[in-house]
């Protein structure tokens, strides 16, 4: 006997039946969503991307775009509790930055062009707008860093997030001609370069909102640190995209090292790429510290050394050069701001396994005064 598939659905809804919607998970708007997204995320699309967007599998071809002898290179991320602010405030249009940035400038540090980026964003209820939002922030900041968005996964978990949470997670892959790999010929007397961050970026936010907390502040109040902006607002200021100005430098032949600095800051990031008989010596009063930086080590009495291990603390991306006007000639043409920051030396017999020394540290005590 033939039955009717939808005369049924209506039968196993009069009888209040469990279905997967009225467990919390609506199908039709992951679709929809879907749709929605298809054209900001092709328009991330390359010469390397096979297929559309809604396979199993993304495909990718590496001869397309002309590399010769490639190595891979991965990285997976998240915003970590940076995503609090944008929760609770609803200010979710650029936290995509945050998350394709903290990825795409890891693989940059070895020299590799990023390729293709996958995103996954869970959420308790999907709401099509505020998921569309964030995944066209994650599909401008691809665009930005040359890089197409090609797949990933939209997962709607009713019972795991409290209502409107959400986590994002991304995943991205690079390539790079097996010749070109960084780091490589890092020498005493090479100049350390800064190229300044835009912020906080996406690291020791479970800091920044225990001094928001010690403050008694809102995320609507005005800015300690910036008049012109609410304090959520300001906190939310996206990740810096290093990848065009690096990648240039890069071609030019012009970088022995990079350091993306992210969660442990310049001493604990630095290090990572220098060989085991050299060190840095950094004067921390040569680049300017963003306001934020001095309202935050103020407001939670935070020491200079802590500092300096939690936060990027204004330098976003350590360069390790040769030459610094050539560099610097190249930079005057993008949005970057560099600074000689130090210079690399032999470590002596006298000095153990540090490798990271300050001759001044950071002067972390001016910051504009808001009147009350």
């Amino acid at each position: 006997m033939k039955s009717d598939f939808s005369e049924n659905i209506q039968t196993n809804e009069q009888r209040n039946e469990i279905t997967y919607e009225n467990a919390g998970v609506n199908i039709a708007a992951g679709n929809a969503l879907i749709e929605s997204i298809k054209l900001v995320v092709s328009q991330t699309h390359n010469n390397g991307v096979m297929g559309n967007l809604g396979g199993f599998g993304a495909l990718f071809d590496l001869k397309a775009i002309g590399f010769q002898d490639p190595i891979l290179v991965s990285s997976t991320d998240g915003v970590g509790t940076k995503l609090l602010i944008a929760i609770e405030t609803e200010l979710c249009d650029s936290i995509g930055y945050d998350l394709v940035g903290m990825c795409v400038n890891d693989i940059i540090v070895q020299g590799a062009k990023p390729l293709f980026f996958l995103d996954y964003f869970a959420t308790g209820k999907l709401e099509i707008d505020q998921a569309k939002r964030i995944i066209t922030s994650i599909s401008k900041a691809c665009q930005e860093s040359g890089c197409a968005l090609i797949g990933g996964e939209t997962a709607e978990m009713p019972g795991m997030y409290q209502d409107k949470h959400y986590d994002l997670a991304g995943f991205v892959v690079g390539a790079v001609e097996r010749n070109q790999i960084l780091p490589k010929n890092i020498s005493a007397g090479d100049k350390i370069i800064a190229l300044t961050s835009n912020g906080i970026h996406s690291n020791g936010f479970s800091l920044v909102r225990s001094v928001i907390k010690s403050q008694n502040l809102s995320w609507d109040d005005i800015a300690p640190f910036d008049p012109n902006q609410f304090l959520g607002e300001a906190l939310l200021t996206p990740t810096k995209l290093y990848v065009k100005p690096v990648l240039q430098l890069h071609e030019a032949n012009l970088l022995h090292g990079l350091a993306h600095i992210t969660g442990g800051g310049i001493i604990g990031n630095l290090p990572r790429i220098l060989p085991n008989n050299l060190i840095a010596v950094i004067d921390g009063e040569s680049w300017p510290m963003p306001p934020v930086f001095s309202w935050l080590a103020h407001a939670g009495n935070i020491q200079p050394e802590e500092m300096l291990k939690v936060f990027n603390c204004g330098v976003g991306m350590i360069l390790i050069t040769p030459n610094f006007e050539a560099v610097n000639k190249i930079l005057e043409k993008t949005d970057v701001q560099a600074y000689i920051i130090g210079q690399i030396e032999n470590k002596t017999e006298f000095e153990n396994d540090q490798q990271v020394f300050f001759s001044d540290l950071p002067d972390f005590t001016f910051f504009p005064k808001i009147d009350e």
